[in-house]
């Protein structure tokens, strides 16, 4: 049966988002951030055997708010006055547009916000960037951002192109259905029409399905929530911390069936910027143990679960 044709109040805002809002600001008006500092170390491709969890160990302490290393890539964001963080703006409860206040804000956001509070003492000093997911990693790549926080999974792939954190979020793939719907997993539904975000890892999951179930890319999973509304699709496959977000905008919908991938996620990061790399893995590790990790999933992510102590660091030497 067919589910009634609806467009929800959260479905109304995405549409009144989109229409008013690109994903992207226009190229000529993006700026890119200053130069890396000389000396700094080149890309190398991760060989095969990537240890997709694994990021570059932090030495010696944290500087002193405002007191970043002569040299340093922190020094260079500090001098511009403020970093620039990449994500979105529709995946509610990780960065999303209030809509009341105008501002993206989320976990992943706090993510940002807390490595900025390291670097200058003051949380407020983010720019943020709304990018597309497919544009996550060239953002990185080009200098547009300095780090991007976007639900973005570390996979051996992308590890081919930028750095990553630690992981600061373990998820993992589900899928969102109607209440009414008897699919319990994507190998119930073979020959339907199942929504992804492009550039999304999702994507390639229902790609490689067994059971051929029809990919229907859409730019957001905020856009893939109006195609389900809306009876162009029958599921949304993506990760439960996403799923989270949609079913909370939508009484009608539910996620089902156990986790069928593993999604850790990391912020992206120039892999020429060691020297950051290290500074954003000892921020999270200091807020894993003095609590602002607990308080911030707490904070945004409390009523779906009990909360779970935060990844543990691993390092690659």
């Amino acid at each position: 049966m067919r589910r009634p044709l609806r467009v929800t109040v959260a479905a109304a805002l995405v549409l009144a988002v989109a229409a008013g809002c690109t994903a992207d600001p226009r190229p000529d008006l993006i700026e890119r951030i200053e130069p890396l500092p000389s000396g700094a170390p080149q890309a190398v491709t991760p060989p095969q055997d990537c240890a997709p969890r694994k990021s570059l160990r932090p030495t010696g302490t944290l500087p002193a708010p405002g007191r970043m290393p002569a040299g340093s890539t922190m020094a260079a964001i500090q001098k511009r006055d403020r970093l620039i963080l990449g994500t979105s703006q529709d995946t509610l409860l990780f960065s999303s547009r209030n809509p009341f206040t105008g501002k993206v804000e989320g976990f992943d956001v706090d993510m940002g916000r807390q490595i900025a509070a390291a670097i200058f003492g003051d949380p407020d000093k983010i720019e943020i960037r709304v990018i597309g997911y497919e544009k996550r990693v060239d953002y990185v790549i080009d200098g547009t951002v300095d780090l991007v926080a976007d639900t973005l999974t570390i996979t051996c792939d992308r590890k081919a192109r930028v750095a990553f954190s630690t992981v600061y979020y373990d998820a993992g793939k589900r899928l969102l259905v109607s209440k009414t719907s008897p699919a319990k997993s994507l190998q119930d539904l073979g020959g339907r029409r199942v929504c992804a975000a492009t550039g999304s890892t999702s994507m390639d999951a229902i790609a490689k399905s067994p059971a051929k179930p029809i990919a229907v890319a859409r730019p957001s999973f905020a856009a893939c929530l109006v195609a389900f509304q809306q009876n162009e699709v029958e599921a949304i496959a993506g990760d439960d911390s996403i799923l989270a977000g949609l079913v909370a905008q939508d009484p009608y919908a539910r996620v089902v069936g156990p986790k069928f991938t593993a999604e850790p996620y990391g912020i992206a990061i120039s892999p020429e910027r060691t020297d950051f790399i290290k500074f954003v893995n000892q921020v999270l590790e200091r807020n894993r143990a003095n609590g602002t990790w607990k308080k911030t999933y707490e904070r945004w992510l409390g009523d779906v679960g009990p909360t779970p102590a935060p990844p543990r660091a691993e390092y690659t030497s």
